[in-house]
């Protein structure tokens, strides 16, 4: 059931910490795995490492907020595999000039460029990939699109108001695409997505790690104390939600969000 031999699975943000994860788990459940990225060389050295492990394995450069660039990939891969069976969308992130800060920057500085390109990183990107590579999962009537939501869709985290809303928007969107692929094209395309709680990650770590002290920050150490489980995760934590609605033992699963947290969504602090 969880069996992924054969299936062809596109990972945007694939040179991400988590993209690069879930990139790595698809190859070893037997997938071939296309790896879409910005970067050329780590891009260049995942796609040579999963190859070196026996996977099929391809490497784009694409920007998801380059429409045209991920058309163009989507054929180059339908072209090198000939179908896509498997889209997860791990392209996202916050950036520190997004984030509301005691000392530098309060919520009425945050500029409009940098929550602009926040929102449409986690919102948009993955909705202008859902557009390009569900119309081939439409055409062919089946198909996995597995979102990388957030904790901070549910609870809305302090300072992180642009990135918050967008995962807020992707649980929404999620929901939606799953009841219009069912409905509109085929019962066989499922929509789903992943809300990771707390991992470090390029993006967040100053957030949570004060680098020079080498201990956790004010704020690194309130979510130790609310999640029961009393660590951060690691990429590796997901990787069995993610083969599980990859594959057909979540056959009849589709429009929700399953929380990775170690609790945290369920604890009240008291």
């Amino acid at each position: 059931m969880f069996d992924l031999t054969g299936r062809v699975a596109v990972v945007t943000g694939g040179t991400g910490a988590l993209g690069a994860a879930f990139a790595r788990g698809l190859a070893q459940a037997g997938a071939h795995v296309a790896i879409l990225a910005r970067r050329a060389e780590p891009l260049a050295a995942l796609t040579a490492e999963l190859r070196g492990a026996g996977a099929h394995a391809l490497g784009l450069q694409a920007d998801v907020l380059d429409k045209s660039q991920l058309r163009a990939a989507a054929e180059q891969i339908l072209a090198h595999f000939g179908h896509v069976d498997i889209l997860v969308n791990a392209a996202g992130g916050n950036q520190p000039q997004a984030t509301v800060t005691p000392d530098e920057r309060t919520f009425f500085d945050l500029p409009e460029e940098a929550l602009t390109f926040v929102f449409n990183l986690n919102w948009l990107g993955s909705l202008l990939a859902a557009q390009i590579f569900g119309r081939y999962m439409a055409a062919q009537g089946s198909g996995a699109i597995i979102n990388l939501s957030s904790m901070a869709a549910f609870r809305p985290l302090t300072r992180v108001v642009a990135y918050a809303s967008a995962k807020a928007a992707l649980n929404n969107f999620t929901q939606w695409l799953a009841v219009y692929m069912a409905r509109e094209h085929s019962p066989n395309i499922r929509v789903n997505a992943i809300a990771p709680g707390f991992f470090l990650g390029e993006q967040n770590r100053f957030l949570l790690i004060d680098a020079e002290r080498g201990t956790l920050t004010e704020r690194g150490a309130q979510i130790i104390a609310h999640t029961p489980m009393a660590r951060f995760g690691t990429p590796d934590d997901l990787i069995g939600t993610l083969i599980w609605l990859a594959s057909d033992a979540s056959r009849f699963v589709t429009g929700i969000v399953v929380p990775v947290d170690g609790g945290f969504s369920a604890y009240s602090g008291v």
